[in-house]
C-alpha cells in the first residue's frame, strides 16, 4: 500500500485497527510513534548497487490502556510529515515490536489494515552461483524406462 492510498482510505474510518499476518489483533491502545522515509542503498552480492525507498510507520503499544488513534489523527500525522520531511508517494513499511523489530508491508481489506509478511531474498542469483531449482517429479509418475537407472544412464 502507497501512502497516496492510506490517505485516501483514512476519511472513510472511524476506527483504525491493524492486523497481523497470524490474525491477531494490535491491540487498539497502539500509538504511531515514527512515520519517515527510509532510504536504503547497498550492494547486492552479485555487485549490483541498488537503491530502495519506503515509508516507514512505526506501531508500538505499552500500558497506556486508554489510549486510541483515530484516522483523522493519523491523517493529520501523514500531512505534517509530508510537510516537514517531503515525503514521497512510496510503498509503506510498518514496524512493530514482537519477539523482536518486525518489518510488514500494508494493505487494506475494506475494514482494517492487514500487516503482511516479507521476505528477504538473494537478488543476484544469476551472478552469485545459487543454482536453479530443480523440478520435483514423483517417481511414480515415471515411465519405467525414465525410472531405471543403468551405469552410462546419465541418471546419476
Amino acid at each position: 500500500m502507497k501512502l497516496s492510498e492510506i490517505k485516501s482510505t483514512l476519511p472513510d474510518l472511524g476506527e483504525l485497527q491493524f492486523v497481523l499476518p497470524s490474525g491477531a489483533k494490535v491491540p487498539a491502545h497502539f500509538h504511531i510513534t515514527e512515520v519517515g522515509q527510509i532510504n536504503k542503498k547497498f550492494i547486492d552480492c552479485g555487485g549490483t548497487v541498488r537503491d530502495e525507498k519506503v515509508i516507514n510507520f512505526q506501531l508500538w503499544e505499552d500500558g497506556d490502556f486508554d489510549h486510541r488513534l483515530g484516522a483523522k489523527k493519523l491523517l493529520d500525522i501523514i500531512a505534517l510529515s509530508e510537510k516537514v520531511l517531503g515525503l514521497e508517494d512510496l510503498e509503506i513499511e510498518v514496524e512493530y515490536q514482537s519477539d523482536t523489530i518486525g518489518k510488514y508491508g500494508l494493505d487494506f481489506d475494506g475494514e482494517s489494515f492487514a500487516l503482511t509478511t516479507k521476505m528477504t531474498a538473494c537478488l543476484a542469483k544469476e551472478s552469485c552461483g545459487i543454482p536453479q531449482s530443480k523440478p520435483k517429479v514423483r517417481l511414480g509418475a515415471l515411465s519405467p524406462k525414465e525410472a531405471s537407472c543403468a551405469p552410462g544412464s546419465g541418471c546419476c
